[in-house]
């Protein structure tokens, strides 16, 4: 999830994404914490003349069950973006048993993110 962040931040600004920041052939980033680099998109983002307004996030999932732990996850990655918990938005989806998905054989995050120009 915090990968589909990082990229919907980069994305926003216009500075690409996540696979050109922090290339996974670069053993720099080999078992990289993933709101770390969330937190370092975000402070580039900040270099460029941002400010985060707002990220919205679907996650979409058979299992686990996600809906214990949204409150948690908004809070992390408001934390990495020193934002209030309130600007970040987290839903979990099933795929209703359809596809890969719904066979349990992964997850798929949606995200988007709001900023705004400094002097906007």
């Amino acid at each position: 999830m915090a990968h589909a962040v990082t990229d919907a931040l980069l994305g926003a600004a216009g500075l690409g994404d996540i696979g050109r920041m922090f290339p996974n052939d670069d053993p720099q980033w080999k078992d990289a914490n993933s709101i770390q680099l969330l937190n370092q998109a975000f402070l580039k983002v900040v270099e460029a003349g941002f400010q985060f307004v707002h990220a919205d996030v679907t996650i979409i999932a058979e299992r686990p069950k996600l809906a214990p732990h949204v409150a948690a996850m908004e809070a992390k990655i408001a934390e990495a973006v020193l934002a209030g918990s309130t600007h970040v938005s987290i839903k979990a989806k099933t795929n209703e048993g359809m596809g890969w998905i719904g066979r349990g054989e992964g997850i798929a995050v949606i995200a988007v993110a709001t900023l705004k120009a400094h002097g906007d």
